[in-house]
């Protein structure tokens, strides 16, 4: 799209070309209406991209985010989209020395499995059970809470009685998960096990009167009505690849390359101006729709950008030559690297770990969990990789807020990997460094973010993966119909930022995209 040609008129304009950007697009375009996508980078996708991130290797890796869970069948559905996902065999294997010997909680290959791993580690069925009527519960809860995601903000009177569960609404929704996890299990590998879906992206305490954490906590358990966590066939790029497919055959224009730098409108008629490479142009709309964060909302429209939400994660790609052996050899590596490997991820490690940085240090044992992507979907790697037994390993970090990594980005980002791959080193039987692949010049195939890495690579205020803190999901005085709208009749915030955002969703590009449609000839 020349940048030059004068104003055109479209009946939406899209700044980001991120996925819900892309949702949005092609429910709009599939509805007859002119859509176009202003996207700054050369590529479409934003966070949920696959790329090839070490020299001359083979390797398609989920960068930026890893697993899906909170996209809706719905959105697949109605928009056609060539993807799939593919549930690991594994949920979680966490490793843990007890009496002087090393050992495990194995969760996954079936409930007879499950029970006897349980009973192993804690020496009774206990635990295992009450793990059971626990996630029996939340799993009730997601069947009710999910499918609202998709329809007009209910009340918070409205969804109270849709959960239909006194008991699970005062767990999540009431008190600190803190009180249900230390109320229901007493062993503190397993409270730190179910914890951590509490913090994932989230700088809280399991007490955190905010309930900051059991925000961040139910939308990790509501997924799908399942609340479980699975892998995109091809990596994620394959779904932004195929969104951006299903925008443009519906026609929508798809314009990389153009960055938008100011939205002017009255309510009902919007201007919005871009710059290329060739220069800037105009583009007027009768919607816009901002795929962006908040604070990048207000900067386009000139309206007081809100606080940045503050991010406190660290985020590790790695390619092995294979897997490592475990300390703990009543476990295949194949088996505890399938799902999400909990590295001092014990309840005590956890609220240590967080009032360290709370107190301005790095943790002294950084939590974190580990993702192996490639033993599920092995499409990512090239045939020669495959055949050698390479595999793919995703780290994430708790508990390292941005303020951190204030003073020296580049030190501390080296101080807190070193330590964190120590804390995975205690737990194998060989070094994790002897199992990295190399990269055609020769380094080790590894990437370490920050979250000051995150806002520079992709404009996230402070480093926040969700953009803003996580929002209950029903209606407040301040959220609109459908979660999107802003104080400007004719812009929507369609991103991470809108009330039920956050994670790979495209929640919030369905939900803008339903807001204007119900607008009518608005």
């Amino acid at each position: 799209m020349p940048a030059n040609e004068g104003t055109r008129t479209y009946d939406a304009v899209i700044v980001g070309g991120g996925h819900n950007g892309l949702v949005a697009a092609a429910y709009l375009a599939r509805a007859g209406r002119s859509v176009l996508v202003l996207e700054r980078l050369d590529h479409t996708g934003g966070a949920a991209v696959s790329t090839r991130p070490f020299a001359g290797v083979d390797a398609r890796l989920s960068r930026y985010s890893y697993l899906v869970s909170l996209l809706p069948q719905k959105i697949v559905r109605d928009l056609g989209l060539d993807f799939q996902v593919r549930a690991r065999t594994i949920s979680s294997y966490t490793p843990v020395e007890r009496a002087g010997r090393p050992t495990g909680l194995l969760v996954g290959g079936g409930d007879l499995r499950t029970r006897e791993a349980f009973a192993r580690l804690t020496g009774s069925d206990r635990e295992y059970e009450a793990w059971q009527r626990f996630y029996g519960m939340t799993g009730r809860l997601a069947e009710r809470v999910f499918p609202t995601l998709t329809e007009p903000l209910p009340s918070r009177d409205e969804l109270r009685r849709r959960v239909d569960d006194e008991e699970a609404w005062r767990n999540l929704f009431e008190e600190p998960i803190g009180v249900a996890v230390e109320d229901r299990f007493a062993d503190d590998l397993v409270r730190g096990v179910v914890l951590t879906d509490a913090l994932i992206g989230t700088f809280a305490d399991a007490h955190e009167p905010s309930l900051a954490q059991n925000r961040c906590f139910l939308y990790h358990v509501i997924g799908g009505g399942t609340g479980a966590w699975d892998v995109p066939v091809g990596g994620m790029g394959a779904l932004t690849d195929a969104l951006a497919a299903a925008a443009r055959d519906a026609g929508a224009v798809v314009a990389t390359g153009h960055e938008a730098v100011r939205i002017e409108t009255d309510g009902r008629t919007a201007e919005v101006t871009y710059r290329t490479s060739d220069g800037e142009g105009v583009a007027a709309a009768r919607h816009v729709l901002v795929n962006a964060s908040p604070q990048a909302l207000a900067e386009l429209t000139g309206d007081a950008p809100p606080t940045p939400a503050e991010g406190a994660q660290l985020k590790v790609n790695m390619l092995l030559k294979r897997l490592p052996k475990l300390r703990d050899q009543s476990v295949d590596p194949r088996e505890a690297f399938a799902g999400t490997f909990h590295i001092a991820e014990g309840y005590t490690d956890l609220a240590t770990a967080h009032a360290q940085a709370a107190a301005g240090v790095l943790p002294s044992a950084p939590p974190s969990e580990i993702y192996c992507h490639s033993l599920t979907d092995p499409t990512i790697l090239g045939p020669d990789l495959v055949e050698q037994g390479y595999q793919t390993l995703t780290l994430f970090g708790l508990h390292t807020p941005a303020r951190l990594f204030d003073p020296d980005n580049d030190a501390v980002r080296d101080e807190l990997l070193k330590s964190t791959l120590a804390q995975l080193d205690a737990h194998l039987a060989e070094p994790l460094a002897d199992c990295l692949a190399t990269d055609a010049d020769g380094r080790p195939c590894i990437e370490a973010k920050t979250p000051l890495d995150l806002e520079r690579d992709l404009r996230l205020p402070g480093g926040n993966i969700f953009h803003r803190e996580l929002a209950w999901p029903y209606a407040q005085e301040d959220t609109g119909r459908w979660g999107v709208e802003t104080r400007h009749a004719n812009v929507l915030l369609c991103g991470a930022g809108a009330v039920r955002g956050g994670g790979v969703s495209g929640v919030p590009g369905h939900n803008a995209a339903m807001a204007v449609l119900e607008g009518g000839g608005d």
